[in-house]
């Protein structure tokens, strides 16, 4: 019994979800960049424990890192000075109420919480406070290509989805692939139709670039007036194909599509060009490669 063929999903549908993946984005880089709401931040005012950084996904956490700007803040200090400490290039913020040099790097901010938290105890400070993210500048990736906004994009997490960095770049019309190199590793060549492109992941250091899709073709053969390969494009049918192809003899009627299935063999399907014309049947959207055959 002959397989119905899936059909591809569509650029469009690609692109329409990074208009919305991208109001995500900017969400996550209000919540997380500028200045940070209380929720974003870590305090000792009694909040619910978080879980440890080694029980949790990359995607949640962000380690600081050199050219950081924190946002430590006293809760309980009617004198509290300057609120904001750049994580120098020895890995540390000068602190003084905790005794000057603190050292941040590599760790989260429950990490850099406690630390100084302890520090403070220590000294007998009795002080409450707040730490989050003013700036982020530590954790980059470069996007170059096909896109509206080329440049170096930072990270807030340790590693995010690539789809929250190509909604921040915007990619142009023409763009179908992207080439992901990071160092060690050989580069990954995505196609941004495939949703689950989207959801790989990027970290710090990768290098991302958005390319066009090569040419790609069907091939149209049997009762048909010009046959041969045709140059593919997205969102093409059937009837299209046949009408770009000139057109069949007026007693043609059967059509079969192949393409290759998920284990490699071809898989066929036969329509009725009368069927479709009527609109009892759908006129199937094609995708690169398939053979069509015309028959009677």
């Amino acid at each position: 019994m002959k397989k119905p063929l899936s059909a591809r999903p569509r650029a469009t549908i690609i692109f329409a979800s990074l208009v919305l993946i991208s109001s995500f984005s900017v969400s996550l880089a209000q919540e997380t960049a500028g200045v940070v709401p209380i929720k974003a931040a870590v305090n000792d005012s009694g909040s619910a424990a978080v879980k440890p950084a080694t029980d949790r996904p990359l995607t949640q956490i962000y380690r600081v890192g050199v050219g950081d700007v924190l946002d430590i803040r006293l809760l309980n200090s009617f004198n509290n000075p300057a609120t904001q400490f750049t994580v120098v290039a020895s890995g540390v913020v000068e602190l003084p109420i905790a005794g000057g040099a603190i050292k941040v790097a590599g760790l989260t901010l429950d990490e850099i919480h406690t630390r100084i938290a302890a520090e403070l105890k220590r000294r007998a400070v009795d002080e409450k406070v707040s730490i989050g993210v003013r700036q982020y500048a530590s954790h980059s990736v470069s996007v170059t290509g096909l896109v509206i906004h080329p440049g170096t994009r930072f990270l807030r997490r340790e590693e995010v989805p690539l789809y929250v960095v190509l909604a921040e770049s915007q990619l142009r019309n023409d763009a179908g692939r992207v080439v992901l190199l990071r160092d060690g590793s050989p580069a990954q060549t995505l196609d941004v139709r495939d949703l689950a492109t989207l959801d790989t992941v990027v970290k710090s250091g990768d290098v991302i670039t958005v390319t066009k899709r090569p040419e790609e073709y069907y091939y149209v053969g049997g009762r048909i007036n010009r046959p041969g390969q045709k140059q593919f494009t997205e969102g093409i049918t059937l009837l299209q194909a046949i009408l770009a192809s000139g057109g069949t003899p007026r007693q043609a009627n059967s059509v079969e599509i192949s393409r290759n299935g998920t284990d490699g063999r071809l898989v066929t399907i036969r329509y009725s060009l009368r069927e479709i014309k009527a609109g009892t049947v759908e006129d199937p959207k094609l995708q690169p490669g398939d053979r069509i055959e015309v028959g009677h």
